[in-house]
């Protein structure tokens, strides 16, 4: 094989392994972005490869409310299926903004290794890796989902960054997004702004048939990044990022998922 050809077949083995280690994206979608103090919200949370049609349940993780007064409280009604998990929960009260969250929910452990010039990969902790591979990648995922959902008018309070993990802390407010403007908000992890950190953004059809389109932004030095907003509709911002798991954990690593869902309409 000419070197050429090997190296194509090199690129395309590590693509492909790429893209099987993370095909899925998580995601919560709720119900209505509108709601009424005293009502239900309901939410649909998987993961899927186009949005926002789950394949694969989200799974037993605690679902919470953070509610306009800041209060974190949990939804009282969740149901697992194969392909999805639905959690719903009566709201207090409470005029402003509540903030949704799968809490965190950890999956497989995924080893990736290069071998006699190919990229192999494996989920199964039981198989060995060659005595003389190379290890490239080792960690766990971990993944959590959120959105926002607002009575009456839009409040802040339940926008406060929890300070741990990723996250996504907004500057426009997500209830408040139109044709036109710009959604700005700075990317952190634990607590910390991450600098140059890539975002992809898709914007669901959902019509159930079509792909979700997709496109790149990335933070700025303080770990700012601004979504222009050309069309209406629902979308959702993911974030991927690698690092150190404490000790003890399923991986040296944990890549850290982390997806908010939003509505923009038009003007």
């Amino acid at each position: 094989m000419r070197p050429v050809d090997s190296l194509r077949t090199l690129l395309l083995a590590a693509s492909l392994v790429g893209g099987a280690a993370q095909a899925h994206t998580p995601f919560l979608l709720p119900n209505n972005f509108d709601v009424q103090p005293k009502g239900s919200i309901g939410v649909d949370a998987g993961f899927t490869e186009k949005f926002f049609v789950s394949d694969v349940a989200f799974g037993d993780t605690p679902f919470s409310i953070v509610t306009p007064q800041g209060e974190r409280i949990a939804f009282g009604d969740i149901h697992q299926f194969k392909q999805r998990t639905v959690a719903e929960q009566k709201l207090p009260d409470e005029k402003g903004t509540y903030r949704l969250s799968t809490g965190p929910r950890l999956g497989a452990v995924f080893r990736t290794w290069e071998r006699n010039g190919k990229t192999e990969s494996a989920r199964d902790p039981q198989q060995v890796m060659p005595a003389d591979a190379k290890l490239l990648a080792h960690y766990q995922s971990l993944s959590i989902s959120e959105a926002y959902v607002t009575a009456d008018k839009p409040l802040t309070k339940a926008l406060a960054p929890v300070g741990k993990g990723l996250e996504i802390v907004a500057i426009t407010h997500p209830s408040d997004l139109f044709v036109d403007e710009r959604f700005e908000f700075i990317v952190q992890f634990d607590g910390k702004p991450l600098v140059d950190q890539k975002v992809s953004i898709y914007r669901s059809p959902m019509d159930l048939a079509s792909q979700s389109a997709v496109q790149h932004i990335s933070t700025d030095a303080l770990g700012k990044a601004v979504l222009p907003l050309a069309k209406p509709g629902i979308y959702l911002g993911l974030i991927r990022h690698r690092a150190p798991a404490p000790a003890g954990a399923a991986a040296p690593n944990y890549g850290h998922n982390y997806t908010l869902t939003f509505r923009v309409l038009d003007q």
